[in-house]
């Protein structure tokens, strides 16, 4: 069985926003044709050029077929966070993307699961609608960024949003956007290549060191691209916390190193050594599948890298394609049958 715990959707038509709030800032769908479509700012500046795959469920299950991937997590693309609107604002956007999201798993629930996004600049409102998430949209649980506007995800102001998926049992995915240092990237997709990897060790760190794991020991976290740089940058996370601790041990007294095996990753990371090595810094029971589709820098054959690491026992493979994503997200494999 294998399941894509990292894929993105947007709905067919998005409304006009500007319109509706009397502002700009956020995007909308420009359709070439039936099969093809430009993300564009409402200012008029391009985004992002996408394919019928990024809207059509029945497109999108055709081409899992292709690849043999049984199940695919939605999720929206993260420009579509809006954080830096207003909270009340937010909160009618991502009601309006969560209830696509739950129609489409609504129709095809053996094929789709479904992940929420939450007005995250107004904690109040994000504990509403993850509530409506997981209790009347049926929802797995939440996609959020790594960041939210100035606040890491340690802060004081998101730790009951945190507290409350974990009382609802809530799959936690999060995802790098607005990439730190951009403004000094404007060249070869940097903010992509290189900001993408910081903001999810930025992420990790700020989880760990701000204690939102120790103090929610059953919240299920996973995070995108593999963990981003933190696996290559682990061992000098923890020699900071050894030789600085009152730099580092502010407000979390515990080495870094015993969270490692407390959340998850993807296998997102496009290289076999890089997953062999992820797989030994956060477990193998702790890497589930996850593809960036439909997107280029993702994996184009889901799956693919997994499969392609010889010697893996049968019982790991499929733990990696398809077990650890159903304890992450705290789903039976009889659901899917």
């Amino acid at each position: 069985m294998k399941i894509d715990i990292h894929t993105h959707i947007l709905p067919p038509d998005i409304p006009s926003f500007k319109k509706k709030f009397g502002y700009g800032g956020f995007i909308e769908l420009a359709k070439n044709s039936s099969c093809s479509a430009k993300m564009m700012w409402d200012d008029g500046k391009f985004f992002r050029d996408i394919t019928s795959n990024c809207w059509d469920p029945e497109k999108r299950l055709e081409e899992a077929g292709e690849n043999n991937v049984d199940v695919q997590v939605l999720s929206t693309v993260p420009v579509m966070f809006n954080y830096g609107i207003p909270g009340k604002d937010n909160l009618e956007v991502s009601k309006f993307l969560n209830d696509h999201i739950a129609q489409v798993v609504e129709k095809n629930p053996k094929r789709f699961v479904g992940l929420g996004t939450l007005p995250m600049q107004e904690p109040a409102l994000a504990i509403e609608e993850l509530n409506r998430c997981v209790k009347d949209l049926k929802l797995a649980g939440v996609q959020i960024g790594s960041h939210v506007n100035q606040w890491n995800l340690e802060h004081r102001e998101l730790f009951p949003v945190f507290q409350e998926a974990e009382k609802l049992g809530a799959a936690v995915f999060i995802h790098p956007w607005e990439m730190m240092g951009a403004e000094r990237m404007p060249k070869y997709w940097l903010p992509w290549l290189v900001g993408m990897p910081a903001e999810v060790s930025l992420a990790i760190c700020s989880m760990i060191f701000g204690g939102v794991f120790e103090r929610l020991p059953n919240l299920r976290v996973a995070f995108a691209h593999g963990g981003g740089a933190f696996p290559m940058i682990v061992g000098r996370v923890e020699q900071g916390f050894l030789a600085r601790p009152e730099l580092c041990a502010l407000d979390n007294r515990i080495n870094p190193r015993e969270y490692l095996g407390r959340f998850w990753v993807d296998s997102l990371v496009h290289d076999p050594v890089a997953l062999l090595y992820c797989m030994q810094v956060f477990g193998e029971d702790k890497v589930a599948m996850g593809s960036d589709y439909p997107f280029p820098l993702g994996e184009a054959d889901p799956g693919g890298l997994i499969e392609s690491i010889k010697g893996l026992k049968p019982q790991l493979r499929q733990k990696l394609l398809g077990g650890n994503a159903l304890d992450w997200l705290g789903l039976a494999k009889e659901r899917f049958r």
